[in-house]
């Protein structure tokens, strides 16, 4: 059976339930819209999360811990409640009269109090009833669309929390990689810093990300990109970041070219013949996008005869753990589109995973579970499979965006991000030494 429950649906219904995953025991479409096949399939399985879909659009339900049986009777659960889904946000109700959170009823699917009801009497139909033991708004809830197209129970069962973690990492490193980056040099002796290319859609965190990283080296949160929530991009030129030791310490061998965020319609956002521009090292900084024209040759800040310092030597696509699942398709085929341009160049690239925080409840709860957590594999084997990219290219990060101060263990995911950097880098540096002879490489 496929789940019609998004994953993003899946881990925010989960989110409010601790180290959980959801495993779906009745469909409707499948199993019949009757009381008889509801019971037959979920009947003593606990907790459960039931969820119903109108053609309006709307996705809604309930969680109860109670066994589902046919007693006719109300039981008690101070832990039941409703939810809808409007948009991506899950708003909640919480049961009012916990001894009448569940009603037991033979002919219908899941019933909470007198409230609500799905599959009622045998028919795809909802029971709505607000205010008898959950308050809520029926236009809210369900658009008063009381006709269903489907049913779905799951069953809440314990994380897939792994015993070992399946990525190895050393939490105590952080000094050893701070120094790793101050002390790395470019393979080629004409380049002193390399220059790594952030692409993502609006939101993904490509300024936040710098803004983290400056933060390491400097000792305390900054915030020198621009960053923030907005439906566009707060992006609108091009930066050049450079990385310093402290607040008057030397420049960091690593560039971080930030842009604008990618968008899914045309004419918006980031514009892909622009990205051509960056990777060859013809835009200088703080050139002002402009998404509905491209930088032409002929124009006066454009960069005629970019030497290898200008160029870019590593691309890193930061995306948002919470939005892989609903990428949109446009979205996805200007990635694929950028990705076999530079697949051309022979760029490495590589993916910064932002937000597993806000992903899952494990890695809120500690970082240290990042690689410990199977929602935060899932999600890194479905960005390999989106993008074409081994897991090996993929890295998880926290940003900064919220906290005061730093946490030693974000410091070390996002520290481990920029290694990975240069290391891609001198991949890069090694391909291009063996074609082109008059490259000095450092030995």
């Amino acid at each position: 059976m496929n789940s019609k429950l998004t994953r993003h649906q899946q881990r925010t219904i989960c989110s409010q339930l601790g180290h959980v995953k959801l495993k779906l025991l009745y469909k409707a479409s499948i199993h019949g819209f009757t009381g008889a096949a509801f019971h037959q399939q979920c009947d003593t399985r606990c907790p459960t999360v039931s969820v119903g879909y109108n053609a309006s659009g709307y996705v809604f339900g309930g969680y109860t811990k109670q066994p589902f049986c046919q007693s006719d009777q109300y039981v008690h659960d101070d832990q039941a409640f409703l939810f809808t889904f409007s948009g991506e946000k899950l708003n909640k109700y919480p049961v009012t009269g916990p001894g009448n959170a569940v009603k037991m009823i033979a002919n219908s699917g899941p019933y909470f109090g007198e409230a609500l009801a799905l599959v009622h009497r045998s028919q795809a139909v909802v029971h709505s009833n607000p205010g008898d033991y959950y308050t809520f708004n029926a236009a809210d809830m369900h658009g008063n669309d009381l006709n269903l197209t489907e049913c779905e129970v799951y069953e809440v069962e314990e994380s897939t929390e792994f015993e070992k973690p399946w990525r190895t990492i050393v939490w105590e490193s952080r000094k050893e990689l701070m120094e790793s980056i101050w002390l790395y040099k470019p393979m080629v002796s004409s380049v002193s810093q390399i220059r790594v290319l952030l692409i993502g859609a609006v939101g993904a965190g490509k300024s936040s990300f710098f803004n983290s990283i400056n933060s390491v080296f400097r000792g305390h949160v900054t915030s020198q990109a621009i960053a923030g929530s907005s439906s566009t991009s707060l992006t609108t030129q091009f930066r050049t970041y450079s990385l310093k030791a402290g607040r008057e310490g030397k420049p960091l061998p690593v560039i971080l070219c930030d842009t604008m965020g990618l968008e899914e319609s045309t004419g918006a956002g980031l514009d892909i013949d622009d990205i051509s521009s960056i990777l060859k090292g013809h835009l200088s900084d703080r050139y002002q996008f402009n998404p509905s024209a491209p930088l032409q040759s002929e124009a006066s800040s454009f960069r005629k005869s970019p030497v290898l310092k200008d160029k870019i030597h590593c691309v890193a696509y930061v995306m948002d753990a919470c939005k892989i699942s609903i990428m949109p398709t446009k979205l996805q085929e200007k990635l694929d589109a950028i990705r076999r341009k530079i697949n051309l160049l022979g760029i490495p690239q590589l993916v910064v995973l932002t937000k597993v925080d806000e992903a899952c409840p494990l890695v809120m709860e500690d970082v240290r579970n990042v690689y410990k957590s199977g929602y935060i594999k899932e999600m890194m084997q479905e960005v390999s499979a989106r993008l074409g990219v081994p897991l090996s290219c993929i890295v998880p990060v926290k940003n900064y965006s919220e906290e005061l101060e730093l946490d030693p263990n974000t410091d070390i995911l996002l520290l481990s991000a920029i290694i990975q950097m240069l290391r891609f880098a001198d991949n890069y540096f090694d391909d291009i030494s063996d074609k082109f002879s008059d490259i000095e490489v450092k030995v």
